[in-house]
């Protein structure tokens, strides 16, 4: 077959293929799939945040509330109660009947502040009122329970 003439009218025998804005759709896809990529990444990055956040707003609230708990106890005498407070490696050292006679003689304590917890040290600072009116600073240290997964007081400086 011979090839067309060249000129006006004359069609070619296949349709060349388009070249405008092929860049552009490449660029577009690329950055819509990046786009989709950071979202999910970025979203998964932002829950690890939040609970990490939530769980250490937790344990602190945790430990100032035990915290609160074993001074309460204190306060009102109830030996017990203060007893049941401790971590399971203090009552391991010092039975109830024990931790009960040594605590009713020494000074009573009459109040008490507690501080912000420390989440690196886990410890709690405590402002004591003793009943002469002597204060003292205290320092309750934290430990996780395993059992339950709160906090118990394992140590009073």
């Amino acid at each position: 077959m011979p090839a067309p003439p060249q000129g006006p009218g004359a069609a070619p025998p296949f349709a060349a293929p388009p070249t405008e804005g092929g860049r552009t759709r490449l660029w577009l896809g690329l950055g819509a799939g990046a786009l989709a990529v950071l979202i999910c990444c970025g979203g998964g990055g932002a829950a690890v945040v939040g609970l990490a956040v939530s769980n250490a707003q937790a344990i602190g609230e945790q430990g100032r509330a035990v915290t609160n708990d074993y001074y309460q106890a204190l306060v009102a005498r109830e030996w017990s109660k203060a007893y049941d407070t401790l971590c399971d490696d203090i009552r391991r050292r010092e039975p109830r009947r024990e931790f009960e006679r040594r605590v009713a003689t020494e000074p009573q304590i009459s109040g008490y502040r507690v501080g912000e917890v420390d989440l690196t040290t886990l410890t709690v600072p405590v402002d004591v009122t003793l009943a002469g009116g002597r204060r003292e600073a205290q320092t309750v240290t934290l430990a996780p329970d395993q059992q339950t997964g709160g906090v118990e007081v394992c140590g009073v400086s």
